[in-house]
């Protein structure tokens, strides 16, 4: 099994209002789950948010926390309901109304990774299952709400930063004729996870650090953004998929050359995301 749940670095003091999270950047492949899978060390990797924690790990230079999961995707998947199991992988499951994520084979415990490409033959048993989420799920959600809890206590509000990469692939629908390709695509669930203002500053923050920003397509947020973002309690989540290929290699799942100079960058975003803590805005009541 993955040796920890999650793994929070702390700022030497907390001045942000801001969390930030990385759900799917766990890389600790047990040798038993590799056993199991049918696919390479690095095709299972394709799923993973590789190197995204390493690219958000100055929060706390800026006050803020960051949480990140030890667990990767493909083993127990973090921004899925505790209860998207898929009967098609999970003995004793019944089958209920349509979920799309279940029926691609991304539920809880996925079923594929990238491209639809099968994780396991077989089934999974239903102990199995529930030993990975009351592992792992469960941890790294109570901790991840302990932090916005305390965030809230102190600033009023609390804003959830949730980090993730998309393959390169995935905005070539996006970029036609003239429109430049995105890099960063912002999902806020279409307003239901986070406020508009709080929106707006995300977004200039990345594009003052020279990214192109999109919303919410292809990638409008999925359950942890659904579940924590509620701006009308002030507490908001903005999920933030950045392209793979500008900062690493896909194919080998390396960091590429322009690495450090991405993550130089992102640490201008950071800086000036966690100064929501300290130049607090307005609480929807006031």
């Amino acid at each position: 099994m993955p040796k920890v749940a999650y793994e929070v670095l702390h700022p030497e003091r907390r001045t942000s209002c801001v969390v930030f999270a990385s759900p799917h950047s766990g890389r600790d492949y047990p040798w038993s789950f590799l056993r199991r899978t049918v696919l390479d060390e690095k095709t299972i990797r394709s799923s993973e948010d590789a190197f995204v924690d390493k690219l958000f790990d100055t929060a706390p230079h800026y006050g803020a926390p960051l949480l990140t999961a030890g667990a990767p995707r493909a083993f127990v998947d973090l921004n899925r309901s505790a209860d998207e199991l898929d009967p098609a992988l999970i003995e004793g499951v019944r089958r209920q109304g349509h979920n799309p994520r279940i029926a691609s084979g991304l539920g809880v415990i996925p079923r594929v990774v990238a491209n639809g490409r099968v994780i396991y033959r077989g089934k999974l048993p239903m102990r199995e299952a529930e030993r990975r989420i009351d592992l792992y799920w469960r941890p790294y959600h109570a901790i991840l709400q302990e932090l916005l809890d305390g965030a809230h206590q102190h600033h009023g509000m609390t804003v959830l930063i949730d980090c993730h990469s998309m393959p390169h692939e995935a905005m070539d629908g996006i970029a036609q004729g003239t429109r430049k390709r995105p890099d960063v695509v912002l999902g806020d669930r279409f307003g239901a996870a986070a406020g508009a203002e709080v929106v707006d500053m995300v977004e200039a923050a990345f594009a003052a650090a020279g990214f192109t920003v999109a919303r919410n397509a292809p990638f409008a947020g999925a359950y942890i953004t659904q579940a924590y973002g509620r701006p009308s309690r002030n507490q908001h989540a903005v999920q933030v998929e950045i392209d793979r290929s500008l900062y690493m290699n896909e194919r080998a799942v390396t960091p590429n050359a322009d690495f450090d100079e991405v993550r130089e960058r992102l640490r201008s975003v950071v800086a000036e995301l966690s100064t929501f803590g300290q130049t607090r805005m307005p609480l929807a009541a006031e």
